[in-house]
This record gives structure tokens, C-alpha cells and sequence, in this order.
């Protein structure tokens, strides 16, 4: 019983850490540039397809394909930030979830032209297959690899969002852009970086999600509620907020599904009711 426990809780945090990594762009845009955009898994799914590509096609390694990913997503979220969603800034959020929601469909219908609907296979390397003992617990090498990542990813956001000067120019365009640009500070390029990063990010989950989460063109409408839920219990705008919001709904979502499969995904619905009556503003949000 304990070790079945102890396998949970370790999957749940696998699987909340890879959540994270792909909301926290969604965290960033909602929350210092207040904007919604529904369209996030979009570019999780185009680092997934780059990562397939690279490998089945062109041979390269998986971990080689992870920057690929991540640098292919955050160029698409720059050319359409620049094209498309700049345009939207100071528009209703009305006008953003439709936008978002249309340019959501259109990737889906892209992916599905191209790649056709069925899912899309990635080969791990043999070192991320199987299980390594740790702690006297026999845990997956892959999810195992997946916290890993995230913990250096998080750690390194983190310093650039708080302790750097970019970080602070993000910040101070956020809190009031007239006075930013007044003080020198380029508000349109530090937001074109913003959510260029925020889409690399989700590219590099989407890549990393493969073997867990699956890739085919329904990725973005299928995860879309996971992503919203991760930023609306953590609160938008944070790390902190999201990371425990991920690894909470993560653990309680497998767990939910290993000990009562006939609930499912009910219990992270909820349990996302019962955190959002306790926190209203999310577990970090700024209270307005």
C-alpha cells in the first residue's frame, strides 16, 4: 500500500511538473501582459511535431530536439505576436478567447492536413526507458528526467523573471507602459520576448509530453482546461502559483484516476471548485 502510494505521488508530480512547464507561458501572458490566450496549447503541440519531425525524419537525437522545439515555438509566437496579437492588446478578453479559440481551431485543422489525426510516435533513448531505484523506490527514468528538468527550467525563470534586468523591464511595462517607454524601455520588444518565451516554453513541454501526454491535433482543445485550471488555481502572473497548483492537481488527477478510475478526471474539477472558493485571487494571485 505504501509503495503503490509513493509510485502515485511520484507519477503525480512527473505529470504535474510537465503541466507546469507548459502553463507557466499561459501564467506569464494572462498575468503581467492580461492576455488571454485559449491558444497556448497551440504551441505546445508545434514543439510535439517539431520534436517528431527531427527525430523520425532528420534522425536527431531526442534531447537535440528539445531546443529545436523550443526555439521553433517561440519564433511562431513571435511572428504572431508581431502579426496578429499585438493587434489585440487593449482589445475586450472577450475579443482575445475568440481569436484565440479560431486561431486554436485553424492550427488543429493544420496538424490534422498535414500529419493526419492519428497520434504520433517518439523513440526515447534506451536511458530514459525503464525504472532506476531511488530511495529504495523503483521510479520511471523518464518522469524521473521530466522533474528534473522542470526543477532547472523553474530555477533558471525564476532568476530571469525577478533578478534580471529584462526581469524588470517586464515588470515595469506591465505596471505602467507610458512611463516605461518615457524611461527608455522598448515595451513593444520586451512584450514580443515575453510571449515568445512564454510560447517556448509550452513547445518544450509539448516536445517532453510526447510519451506521457500523447501528440495529435487535438492536443491543443484537449489540454486546453488543464492549462487554465494550473493558471486559475495558482494565479496568473507567478511561478510559485502555477508550480504548486500543477503538482497538487497532478498528484490528486493520478491518484483520482489509480485508486476510483470510474470518477476519473472528476476529481481535479473538484477539487479546482473547493481551492478556488478558499482562493479566490489562486494560491499566489494578487488580491484585487
Amino acid at each position: 500500500m505504501l509503495g503503490n502510494l509513493a509510485g502515485v505521488l511520484f507519477d503525480g508530480i512527473a505529470y504535474g511538473s510537465l503541466l507546469f512547464l507548459i502553463s507557466v507561458g499561459l501564467s506569464v501572458t494572462m498575468g503581467l501582459m492580461n492576455f488571454i490566450n485559449l491558444a497556448h496549447g497551440a504551441f505546445a503541440m508545434v514543439g510535439g511535431y517539431v520534436c517528431v519531425v527531427v527525430m523520425n525524419r532528420l534522425g536527431i537525437p531526442f534531447l537535440l530536439s528539445l531546443p529545436l522545439a523550443f526555439l521553433a515555438s517561440a519564433i511562431v509566437g513571435l511572428v504572431l505576436e508581431r502579426v496578429l496579437y499585438r493587434r489585440l492588446y487593449k482589445a475586450s478578453h472577450l475579443d482575445q478567447v475568440l481569436f484565440s479559440i479560431g486561431l486554436t481551431f485553424m492550427a488543429v485543422a493544420t496538424a490534422t492536413y498535414i500529419w493526419g489525426p492519428t497520434q504520433q510516435p517518439v523513440n526515447l533513448p534506451d536511458w530514459l526507458h525503464g525504472q532506476v531505484s531511488l530511495l529504495g523506490l523503483d521510479v520511471g527514468s523518464y518522469r524521473l528526467f521530466l522533474i528534473g528538468v522542470v526543477i532547472v527550467i523553474t530555477s533558471a525563470l525564476a532568476y530571469l523573471i525577478e533578478r534580471t534586468r529584462f526581469g524588470a523591464q517586464i515588470r515595469a511595462s506591465v505596471d505602467n507602459s507610458v512611463a516605461s517607454a518615457g524611461l527608455g524601455i522598448n515595451v513593444s520588444r520586451v512584450f514580443s520576448l515575453t510571449f515568445a518565451l512564454g510560447s517556448g516554453l509550452a513547445g518544450l513541454g509539448g516536445g517532453l509530453g510526447i510519451d506521457v501526454l500523447g501528440l495529435d491535433p487535438t492536443f491543443p482543445i484537449k489540454y486546453m482546461v488543464y492549462f487554465l485550471l494550473v493558471v486559475a488555481v495558482g494565479g496568473a502572473g507567478s511561478i510559485k502559483g502555477p508550480l504548486v497548483a500543477a503538482l497538487i492537481l497532478g498528484i490528486f488527477d493520478v491518484a483520482g484516476k489509480y485508486y476510483v478510475p470510474s470518477v476519473g478526471a472528476f476529481v481535479i474539477y473538484a477539487l479546482m471548485v473547493v481551492l478556488l472558493i478558499l482562493f479566490p485571487a489562486g494560491l499566489m494571485g494578487k488580491k484585487s
